[in-house]
C-alpha cells in the first residue's frame, strides 16, 4: 500500500511566501495552491476504497454526489458528508481531478464513508437552496445506510468555504430540518465564511449579495449561521488557517465564541499554522495528520 505523499519543502517554501500577500491576488495563489497540491496528490494512496461517481438526488445537473467506500468489510461505519466551496457562485465538488477527492479518499482510508456533494449554486438557486440540497443528501444517506454500511447515529456534515457556510444553515437552521431532526451527530467547518456580510474587505461581498439577496446588513446578519446557534446546537468542530480570505478567520473565531457562549464550554477548534485558506483542505491525505487526525478524534468523540 502507498504512502501518503509528504509536502516538500519547494511547496513549504512557496505556503510561506504567498501566505503573507494572500489577500493580494486571491485568486492567483488559489490556483498557484490548487496545480501544487493537485500535483502532489497524484501520488495520494487510493487503494482499497470503492467510489461510486455521480449518484443523482435532483433533476439539476449539480444535484449529485460521488461516494467513497472502504473496501473492507464492516458496518456501523461513520459517514462524513463533505461540501465544497466557490464564494457562493460557482466551485465544483471535483474542483480538479484530486481535488476535493483527496478529502474522502483520505475519511475512506481510514475506515468512514465519504460523500462528495454537489449542490445548486447562485443565482440560479438563492438562499437557502444549498442548504436544502444538503438536506436531501443526508436523507439519501440515511436511507441507504444499511446497503452502505454506516451508522445512521454516525453521519457527520463537513464543509469549507463558501461550503461551510451552507452546511452550518442546513445544521443549526431547524426549520430547514424534516421533523425527526438535522439526522446529523456532529459538524465540521474548515475556513467556512459562518458569517453573510457585505463589508468593504471582503472580496466576496457581491457575491453573497446575490446568494442571500440582499444588501442589507441586518438582513445577512439574521441569516447567518453564527445568529443561529444556541444551546441546543449540533456538536461542531471549527478550523482555519493563518492566512485566510479576508474575514473568514474572524468568522470562524465568531462561531467559537458563539457557540461558548450558548453552550457554557468551548467546541473543539484547530488554527492551522503556515496554511492557507486552500491548503487547509488540499493538504488532507498527504502525510501531514494534525488536522485529519483531529476530524477522526471528533468524530469518534464529538461534543
Amino acid at each position: 500500500m502507498s504512502l501518503p505523499p509528504y509536502i516538500p519543502p519547494a511547496l513549504r517554501q512557496l505556503m510561506a511566501d504567498v501566505g503573507p500577500r494572500w489577500k493580494d491576488d486571491i485568486s492567483g495563489h488559489i490556483r498557484l495552491m490548487l496545480d501544487n497540491f493537485s500535483a502532489l496528490l497524484k501520488d495520494a494512496p487510493k487503494e482499497g476504497v470503492e467510489v461510486r461517481r455521480e449518484i443523482k438526488y435532483g433533476v439539476d445537473p449539480r444535484q449529485a454526489y460521488d461516494l467513497f467506500l472502504p473496501q473492507a468489510a464492516g458496518t456501523g461505519r461513520p459517514a462524513m458528508l463533505f461540501v465544497h466551496g466557490g464564494a457562493f457562485t460557482e466551485g465544483h465538488r471535483n474542483r480538479t481531478d484530486e481535488i476535493y477527492a483527496n478529502v474522502l479518499y483520505y475519511l475512506a482510508r481510514h475506515g468512514i464513508v465519504g460523500v462528495n456533494i454537489g449542490y445548486r449554486i447562485a443565482p440560479q438557486a438563492c438562499y437557502p437552496e444549498a442548504s436544502r440540497d444538503i438536506g436531501e443528501v443526508v436523507q439519501a444517506i440515511h436511507n441507504s445506510a444499511p446497503e452502505i454500511g454506516v451508522d445512521p447515529q454516525r453521519i457527520f456534515l463537513m464543509g469549507h468555504s463558501a461550503g461551510g457556510a451552507h452546511v452550518a444553515t442546513y445544521a443549526y437552521d431547524r426549520s430547514l430540518h424534516p421533523v425527526a431532526g438535522s439526522g446529523l451527530a456532529g459538524l465540521v467547518i474548515v475556513s467556512g465564511r459562518v458569517r453573510a456580510e457585505n463589508r468593504p474587505e471582503n472580496p466576496n461581498a457581491r457575491r453573497v449579495e446575490t446568494y442571500y439577496e440582499t444588501t442589507d446588513p441586518g438582513t445577512l446578519d439574521r441569516l447567518s449561521p453564527v445568529s443561529q446557534v444556541d444551546a441546543q446546537s449540533i456538536p461542531t468542530f471549527i478550523a482555519w488557517g493563518e492566512y485566510e480570505n479576508p474575514l473568514i478567520d474572524v468568522h470562524c473565531a465568531e462561531l467559537v465564541h458563539w457557540l461558548a457562549q450558548a453552550k457554557g464550554y468551548t467546541p473543539p477548534t484547530m488554527w492551522l499554522r503556515g496554511h492557507n485558506h486552500t491548503s487547509t483542505i488540499a493538504h488532507l491525505n498527504t502525510s501531514e495528520d494534525n488536522l485529519g487526525s483531529a476530524l477522526r478524534d471528533f468524530i469518534n468523540r464529538p461534543r
